[in-house]
């Protein structure tokens, strides 16, 4: 599969200000998703040093005396010992649409940029108290990984990826969300936060896959739209190109039936998609480029 040229496309604007105390707001929802990042919230796998209890089992030579338990030995008449759960972080994975399709914006920015927001975000927040964050981007053909990692290395990492852009108009790549989605199962192998950024517009099966994910991961689905993806407006007879297979329509949007029957059109998709994520067990965050998708990340989360 080859990977497709990216471009900063025209209009772009950035994710706009994310002020630190609005950002620093999303920490605890964060955390709460994660439940990893802050010491003790997170049951690791196997047995070691912690404050969880995993079992107590009878003593046996070789044991850390320090881990008797009076109680249960006093009780059995036997020396019993305490086996708690490590305590570790939890790494977190985003799932990046860069598909053609992101470029669209009428709003305050484009899809691209709230999806560049929300991972930069994300990522910050979830390599705090030494938390990891990795990046599967899609959407241009053979997808990039960037492995989790902490720190600014993983930071710096993710704001080069970041960067790059979006596949070009017209360049409908090899491979869809149903395709990253399993790649990123493949890579997740152990339970963690999945946090998907994307418009969710590949009309490919990614239901079943996402369902798959959500059976180990907390996963959370970070939907990017446009208000004219919702409504037409009143503005006559427009052209309209379809940016992931360059194909073009032209409407006449003067017509009330026409904008009534795309309205109604758009809200049955939307109706459609947040029963799927309910039923999934995916947390849904609908997020706008006409509204504050800060403010509305942090709704979603909490």
């Amino acid at each position: 599969m080859s990977r497709l040229r990216l471009v900063a496309p025209p209009g772009r604007q950035g994710p706009g200000p994310t002020p630190g105390a609005a950002v620093a707001a999303l920490d605890l929802a964060i955390a709460r998703r994660t439940a990893g990042r802050l010491p003790g919230e997170h049951l690791s796998y196997g047995v070691g040093l912690g404050t969880e209890l995993a079992q107590i089992r009878p003593y046996s030579v070789g044991d850390d005396l320090r881990q008797i338990d009076p109680a249960a030995s006093a009780r059995t008449n036997e020396l019993h010992v305490r086996q708690q759960m490590p305590e570790r972080s939890l790494t977190t994975w985003v799932l990046l649409d860069v598909s053609p399709s992101m470029a669209f914006g009428t709003a305050e920015r484009l899809k691209s940029d709230v999806a560049d927001g929300v991972t930069t975000v994300v990522s910050r927040l979830s390599t705090r108290r030494g938390g990891r964050i990795g990046v599967v981007r899609w959407g241009a053909g053979k997808e990039v990984v960037i492995p989790p990692r902490s720190g600014r290395r993983a930071l710096g990492a993710i704001d080069r990826l970041i960067d790059e852009g979006v596949a070009a108009d017209g360049t409908r790549a090899e491979g869809d969300l149903a395709h990253g989605i399993g790649r990123l199962g493949l890579l997740a192998r152990l339970p963690g936060l999945v946090v998907v950024v994307s418009d969710f517009r590949d009309e490919s099966h990614w239901i079943r896959p996402l369902g798959l994910l959500a059976q180990r991961h907390r996963v959370v689905a970070a939907e990017i739209s446009d208000p004219r993806e919702e409504q037409l407006p009143d503005a006559g007879t427009i052209l309209v190109r379809d940016p992931e297979s360059g194909a073009e329509v032209e409407l006449n949007t003067s017509s009330p039936e026409l904008r009534a029957a795309y309205a109604n059109a758009a809200a049955q998709r939307r109706n459609q998609m947040a029963a799927q994520f309910k039923r999934l067990g995916v947390r849904h965050i609908p997020l706008s480029t006409g509204r504050d998708w800060l403010r509305d990340l942090g709704a979603g989360l909490a």
